[in-house]
């Protein structure tokens, strides 16, 4: 469990959270995403913002952008590099709110925008959150 102190995680802190996460993924779901860039920032950019309807830019945790593999086509020229993004201040508000362990939310988190990548429903998300 990640303990609360007088600073907190950092960009770096929560980048290494997520490796971590992904690390510990099952082997055939690390391959699935092996080329897709993850990006911790503080939050989401403006246009993201807008795009999403946001009320407040804690309102979003994660996000993955891209063309998931099921809508992929090997024909399909890549326009820009798929990346998962996590955002530390709403991580961080959210860890705070709740006190969940900050691992084990950095990992649900990264889960469910990996799942967007793959194409995955919420159940399979679930699924590989409980197997591991």
């Amino acid at each position: 469990m990640i303990e609360r102190r007088a600073a907190p995680p950092t960009l770096d802190d929560l980048e290494a959270l997520a490796r971590e996460a992904l690390d510990g993924l099952p082997a055939v779901f690390r391959r699935r995403v092996d080329g897709v860039a993850i990006r911790v920032t503080e939050f989401p950019d403006p246009e993201t913002e807008r795009e999403m309807n946001l009320e407040s830019p804690f309102d979003l945790l994660g996000l993955y952008r891209g063309v998931s593999l099921d809508q992929k086509s090997v024909h399909d020229v890549a326009e820009d590099l798929d990346m998962i993004f996590l955002y530390r201040r709403p991580l961080l508000d959210y860890w705070c709110e709740t006190g969940e362990d900050l691992r084990h939310l950095v990992r649900h988190v990264l889960i469910h925008e990996i799942g967007h990548h793959l194409g995955l429903s919420d159940d399979d998300m679930d699924r590989i959150e409980r197997a591991g």
